[in-house]
């Protein structure tokens, strides 16, 4: 069990897997951990590259810390693994609230180490509506997943688990087994975590953020995405950063990890190794 420590003090920890080969860290989505992307970090690692996968702070077995449950805190945990990596020439690879996190880094920390970013079923530029966002959801939609949260979050996880995460609402042929992982990582997270997560990855605008990616960048996102609807996610993400590549899963849902696993890790290898 690996684990560094924050600036704060908080415990966070991460997989490293593979050998010396070119670094990928791969950021996971709210609520879960790092297990999300463990076929993806077993793919990468036997294909010859290092895959780095963190639990951010408040989730999996990472500090369930009382303060920090923001993306500037979230971005600066990364920073403070990346450097105790010591890692170069590096591809950030974000799910959905990583998404927003890889974009955070960079516009917090640069991206003198970082040499491609992919965002997959990412939340940037900015979910939730406002003023100068009025395409994006209502705050509403927000609302009700943190009541949930405060109210019966075990409940939840199952009801996202089961219907829209993995658009099990559609098809219906996402595996038991898919879903449990996802109620079991869920409950892993810190309520509280988990709770002010929610505002992080719905209210935090990345838009300045993305005006300073300047590294080739991969967008991947479903256009059946009920969780982060790729009209107001991936398609304006591509749009805002420079020369960015934009691969859209036709009828993907948001749990492309899992749902699109093949493909998705075939697309990233060929982006990592291009």
């Amino acid at each position: 069990m690996a684990y560094i420590t924050a600036d704060d003090g908080a415990q966070l920890f991460y997989k490293d897997w593979g050998g010396d080969g070119t670094p990928v860290l791969l950021s996971h989505g709210w609520p879960l951990n790092s297990d999300a992307w463990e076929a993806t970090a077993l793919f990468l690692a036997q294909h010859g590259h290092r895959a780095i996968a963190p639990d951010r702070r408040g989730h999996g077995r990472s500090s369930q810390t009382w303060s920090g449950n923001e993306m500037d805190t979230y971005a600066d945990d990364l920073a403070c693994l990346i450097e105790h990596l010591d890692l170069t020439e590096l591809t950030l690879v974000g799910h959905s609230t990583g998404g927003g996190e890889v974009v955070r880094y960079i516009g917090r920390h640069g991206s003198a180490r970082v040499a491609k970013a992919v965002l997959v079923s990412a939340v940037p530029p900015l979910m939730v509506r406002t003023d100068d966002n009025p395409g994006g959801l209502p705050v509403d939609v927000f609302d009700q997943i943190r009541a949930g949260e405060a109210h019966n979050r075990s409940q939840l996880y199952r009801d996202l688990a089961d219907g829209p995460f993995f658009g099990n609402n559609r098809s219906g042929d996402v595996s038991q087994g898919t879903r449990d992982a996802f109620w079991l990582q869920g409950l892993a997270s810190g309520t509280r975590n988990a709770y002010e997560c929610i505002a992080a990855f719905s209210a935090t605008d990345f838009r300045p953020d993305l005006a300073l990616v300047d590294v080739p960048t991969l967008v991947i996102h479903g256009d059946d995405d009920q969780i982060v609807p790729f009209e107001i996610s991936g398609k304006l993400s591509a749009e805002l950063v420079a020369d960015a590549q934009l691969i859209v899963y036709e009828g993907g849902a948001h749990g492309l990890p899992d749902t699109a696993r093949e493909r998705l890790n075939a697309d990233l290898l060929a982006f990592i190794e291009s």
